[in-house]
């Protein structure tokens, strides 16, 4: 049965509360012990502060042990946790601030007078699957952002999957390196090691050397993509760097097939590669056990259903899915929220993707981003596939850029990898084999890097903005 998060967790560390939850690069230990009388304090602290449970909190803090230690405290009182990228500048952070209505901000210096107080008694409310756990920003990329709404129940099933799927065990010690005001590193990361009573190796942030010597005493690796390619750069990473760790998870935008081939080839190991968004958590996986196929972002998780919409001759349509883990809806948001539902109750994530004959998702790209050429059909994830193959080729995103006789024009910008010539007329010809003439970009652009948002998407957005005159 579905109950609230904190008790989910808990189950996961009963026993030796003296052993390590949490270990620093400075070799300093926090036990479950510990874990349970900080988070247990500032709890106190925020009920002091004359919150109470179903009040919310804005965060805007660096990556620290007590800020993550401030989201277990607000988990355990009940109270609304609203995390906010640090990078958002004052005219953003104003918007949240007016739309979320907090009882209290917490910047650094609020946190750290938080993390100082005494500690005094702390009893937990009784809270129940449908009590409001977080309040998550999405991006805003068409418009202003929304709070999607997350309960306890949301969480607690979706980190009970995440558990026993991949396999976590106290014995797991998991190199943290992502966010923490983000789904991937907050939820996924976090849930995952403390619902298991295992360890986190704590990073302030993604350092490839730092994970490199981390290595060799981790189990598993949760990481974007940004991670791994940039890991492969390091001449070090061999199998025996790799001989206790057991899985490699990335997530949080899509993995070439190319960077996976490499990192198995490099590794040992396949990367396992999953799907999931702000609103709904994780939604499919690889298997732990069986075949992790390049591109592809594996099953439903048991208790998700997922349903492709629309589907056109290719099986390809738009992705629905229902599940304890999906939101209810948008913070004060009614409109926005019957727009994201189906009339039978189904969740429209906005991705387009189908099934393979196995039951495997495949993800061809944003419903807002299919390019129409000509009346035809263009999906970016397909165009992008075949360019990341090329030789010296490190990543490339396409667009559609509005043109005077296609109606849209396919745009691939390419970003060479370290040392080498592309070309884009090399580009170009390579495609004449293996795409079809209306798929085949009709200008290819070379830059130095893409533009990407904190958990390392690419921001289309931003390039057809830049692009919108490229067929002038």
């Amino acid at each position: 049965m579905i109950q609230s998060l904190f008790p989910t967790l808990r189950a996961g560390f009963r026993g030796d509360l003296f052993r390590p939850a949490l270990i620093e690069a400075s070799g300093a230990v926090l036990s479950y012990a510990d874990l349970l009388a900080r988070s247990g304090a500032m709890a106190a602290a925020l009920l002091a502060r004359g919150l109470k449970a179903g009040d919310r909190i804005v965060v805007q803090t660096s990556k620290s042990v007590d800020a993550l230690l401030l989201y277990l405290a607000a988990l355990r009182a009940g109270i609304v946790y609203v995390p906010l990228n640090p990078a958002h500048t004052r005219a953003e952070l104003d918007y949240f601030l007016e739309d979320a209505e907090p009882g209290l901000f917490v910047d650094d210096a609020e946190l750290a007078r938080l993390a100082a107080a005494p500690v005094a008694d702390f009893a937990e409310p009784a809270l129940g699957p449908d009590d409001l756990a977080a309040i998550l920003y999405t991006s805003g990329t068409t418009g202003r952002s929304k709070g999607a709404l997350l309960s306890q129940g949301n969480l607690a099933s979706n980190a009970a999957t995440l558990i026993r799927e991949w396999r976590f065990t106290e014995a797991d010690r998991l190199i943290h390196a992502l966010p923490i005001f983000h789904v991937h590193g907050l939820f996924v990361a976090t849930h995952c090691v403390i619902g298991s009573g295992a360890a986190m190796l704590w990073q302030p942030g993604f350092d490839a050397d730092a994970i490199v010597r981390a290595l060799p005493d981790a189990s598993v690796l949760m990481g974007v993509p940004t991670f791994y390619t940039r890991l492969l750069a390091k001449d070090g990473l061999t199998p025996d760097l790799c001989g206790n760790m057991r899985l490699f998870v990335s997530g949080s935008a899509p993995l070439s097939a190319e960077t996976h081939r490499e990192w198995q080839a490099r590794t040992g190991h396949r990367i396992l590669e999953r799907y999931g968004m702000t609103e709904t958590g994780m939604l499919s996986s690889n298997p732990y056990d069986g075949d992790r196929r390049a591109g592809s972002v594996g099953p439903p998780l048991p208790g998700v259903a997922i349903r492709i919409a629309g589907a056109d001759a290719d099986g390809v349509g738009g992705i629905e899915v229902k599940g304890p883990n999906v939101t209810r809806g948008y913070w004060r948001n009614a409109e926005k929220t019957a727009e994201a539902f189906t009339a039978d109750g189904w969740f429209e994530t906005g991705d387009l993707g189908r099934f393979d004959g196995d039951g495997y998702l495949w993800i061809v790209g944003r419903a807002k981003d299919l390019i129409i050429s000509g009346g035809f059909n263009v999906y970016p994830a397909e165009v992008e596939a075949a360019i990341e193959v090329l030789d010296g080729v490190a990543e490339v995103a396409v667009i559609g850029a509005p043109h005077p006789d296609f109606g849209e024009g396919v745009v691939a910008v390419v970003v060479p990898r370290a040392g080498a010539e592309v070309s884009p007329h090399a580009v170009s010809d390579a495609l004449r084999e293996t795409l079809a003439a209306y798929k085949r970009p009709k200008t290819v652009l070379i830059r130095d890097a893409l533009p990407r948002n904190a958990m390392g998407k690419v921001e289309k957005a931003v390039l057809r903005r830049e692009l919108a005159s490229a067929f002038d």
